[in-house]
């Protein structure tokens, strides 16, 4: 399946979709996702933001030196391989959090939504394999 992933540089530079004092339907936003990938601010918390990830496949391995990153599966199976332990597995309602620096990548089963919050602006650094040092 054909991904289009972001840059590092434009995964941090996404804007929230939604101002504060709205009521945001997740569901609403996450049906009208067609594309094989999709992950997007939805609001900005504090110096915090909520992203919502529709997805299939795996994504690229990466770590965010300076963010931790909660990862909070809403429909589907997640599963998240780490450079350093084993395989997490997640179905819904249930979330972990990585924390920053850890070298990871996502991998979704089948469609997966899933809500994450991390640092707005979160630096990424994308590694080309799971032994590559942080």
């Amino acid at each position: 399946m054909d991904h289009h992933f972001p840059t590092a540089r434009e995964y941090s530079a996404q804007r929230a979709r939604c101002a504060g004092l709205t009521v945001v339907d997740i569901g609403e936003h996450q049906q009208a996702v067609h594309e094989s990938y999709r992950n997007d601010v939805l609001s900005n918390v504090n110096d915090d933001c909520l992203r919502l990830a529709v997805f299939e496949g795996d994504y690229r391995w990466h770590y965010h030196p300076d963010s931790d990153e909660l990862f909070l599966v809403v429909a589907g199976r997640l599963e998240i391989d780490f450079a350093d332990r084993d395989t997490l597995a997640m179905t819904e309602w249930q979330y972990v959090v990585v924390p920053a620096g850890t070298i990871h990548r996502t991998r979704a089963i089948g469609r997966t939504v899933n809500l994450t919050f991390e640092r707005q602006r979160a630096e990424t650094v994308f590694v080309e394999r799971a032994d590559a040092g942080a």
